[in-house]
């Protein structure tokens, strides 16, 4: 038996990210996707407005975006280059501004594009982007175009987490995070591995067997994390005297 890579992002989302790992990482575990989160799309159809540029948080809302509207003339401003990468697929011309929120707030007002700029975002968001880029005195608005609800973890994943081998889970938002803490009550051996540290908080109380933080806030960086718990844990097991 191999220990559980257990991966909780929306089932595109996990794909994409297993495609990522290396080959002896996912040869050397039991991959589970359980999806904490799906994409639903709010909008039918989009109007810019005013704004002389767009601002994406997530590939997510580069995706919805492009499913609804063929404009394709405002400069976008992004947070990661996967983001960035997807709106310039969908035919934007983007611009990797910073891993998180906080660099893209900090890009923007150092180069302040013309504006008013418009955020296109999830339901949930972090960072206050557009609230922090107004008082600062560049105008941007907001427009949620997908939701995000919650689900619960499947039968395979909640089998995973009442068994005997280790789980490694990478965890990519605080409210994922508490979700997943909140389900996450068998007794398997959790190795939990967060983006950032307000990723790991509400993981913290809970007794995993370890909560790890990833180096940097993006995907490269997680998956590194991997790849060395995983080692870590094949370690411990070698060393285990036979039962």
């Amino acid at each position: 038996m191999r220990p559980v890579l257990l991966l909780t992002r929306p089932a595109e989302a996990s794909e994409r990210f297993a495609s990522q790992l290396p080959p002896d990482v996912l040869a050397r575990v039991d991959l589970i996707i359980s999806p904490l989160i799906c994409i639903e799309p709010l909008v039918q159809s989009l109007d810019f407005g005013p704004a002389r540029g767009l601002l994406f948080t997530s590939a997510n809302a580069v995706r919805v975006v492009a499913g609804v509207t063929e404009d394709r003339l405002l400069p976008s401003f992004c947070v990661g280059e996967k983001t960035a990468a997807t709106a310039r697929d969908a035919g934007w011309n983007a611009h990797a501004l910073g891993a998180t929120a906080d660099e893209l707030v900090a890009a923007l007002l150092r180069d302040r594009p013309e504006g008013p700029l418009l955020h296109l975002s999830g339901e949930h968001t972090r960072g206050d982007v557009a609230a922090r880029l107004c008082a600062a005195g560049l105008p941007t608005a907001e427009t949620a175009v997908y939701a995000q609800p919650l689900q619960p973890l499947d039968d395979a994943a909640q089998r995973a987490l009442v068994g005997k081998m280790p789980v490694i889970v990478p965890l990519f938002s605080p409210r994922t995070a508490r979700h997943f803490a909140e389900q996450a009550t068998g007794p398997a051996a959790v190795h939990a591995i967060a983006l950032s540290e307000s990723v790991a908080e509400p993981l913290k109380p809970k007794g995993f067997s370890r909560v790890d933080v990833a180096l940097r806030p993006d995907a490269g960086a997680m998956v590194e994390a991997i790849a060395a718990c995983l080692a870590g844990i094949t370690r411990v097991e070698g060393a285990r005297p036979p039962q």
